[in-house]
C-alpha cells in the first residue's frame, strides 16, 4: 500500500473506532439537545464525526478520551443550527396561503363588511407587506409570479406574506386567519 492509502485506511479505522466507542453516548446527548428530533441528532452526530476527521490532530492528542472534545463540538454544532433556524423566519407554504381565506362568509352583507374591514386592515400594513398581499391575494399570482413582478426573491415573498398575515391576524380578530 502507498503511504496515502495507508493513511486513509488508518483514518477510516480510527473514525470507525471513534464512532463505535462514543457514537451511542454522543447521539443520546445530541438527542437531548434537539428535544428528541432523531433526524437532527443523527445529522449533528455525522457532522461531529466529520469535524473529527477534518481535525486529525484532535484524534492524536494525548487526552485520555475523545469524548469531551466530541461533546463540545456536537454541542456547538447544535447551538449554531438552532441559531440559524431562529434567525430565518418561517416560510409560508402554499397550504397556508390557500387556507387563509375567510371561512363562513355566505351572506352578501357579511362579505361586504368583511371586505371593508380587510381593505382597511391592508391599508394599515407597511408598504412591502401590502404589495405582497396585493400580488398574491388580490391579483391571484403565485409566489414565483409575485417574486418576478416585485423584483424580490421568492423567499422574501413568502416571509413578507407570513408577517403580513400575522399583522392582519392582530387587527382582524375573529376572521379565522390562523397563521400561528
Amino acid at each position: 500500500m502507498t503511504s496515502s492509502l495507508l493513511q486513509q485506511h488508518t483514518d477510516e479505522r480510527e473514525l470507525a473506532d471513534l464512532q463505535r466507542e462514543h457514537g451511542k453516548a454522543l447521539y443520546g446527548f445530541l438527542l437531548g439537545l434537539t428535544y428528541g428530533d432523531r433526524q437532527r441528532a443523527e445529522d449533528l452526530l455525522q457532522e461531529t464525526l466529520v469535524r473529527a476527521w477534518q481535525h486529525p490532530e484532535a484524534l492524536t492528542s494525548d487526552h485520555d478520551s475523545m469524548r469531551p472534545w466530541l461533546f463540545t463540538v456536537g454541542r456547538r454544532l447544535a447551538i449554531d443550527a438552532r441559531r440559524a433556524r431562529r434567525a430565518r423566519p418561517h416560510e409560508v407554504t402554499a397550504d397556508v396561503l390557500e387556507q387563509s381565506a375567510v371561512p363562513g362568509c355566505d351572506d352578501h352583507t357579511e362579505r361586504s363588511v368583511t371586505a371593508l374591514d380587510v381593505r382597511e386592515a391592508v391599508k394599515a400594513l407597511r408598504g412591502e407587506y401590502r404589495e405582497v398581499l396585493t400580488q398574491v391575494y388580490f391579483r391571484g399570482r403565485s409566489v414565483a409570479e409575485a417574486s418576478e413582478a416585485l423584483g424580490i426573491p421568492a423567499g422574501t415573498v413568502k416571509s413578507r406574506t407570513y408577517y403580513a398575515l400575522r399583522a392582519l391576524k392582530k387587527v382582524l380578530p375573529g376572521y379565522g386567519l390562523d397563521t400561528a
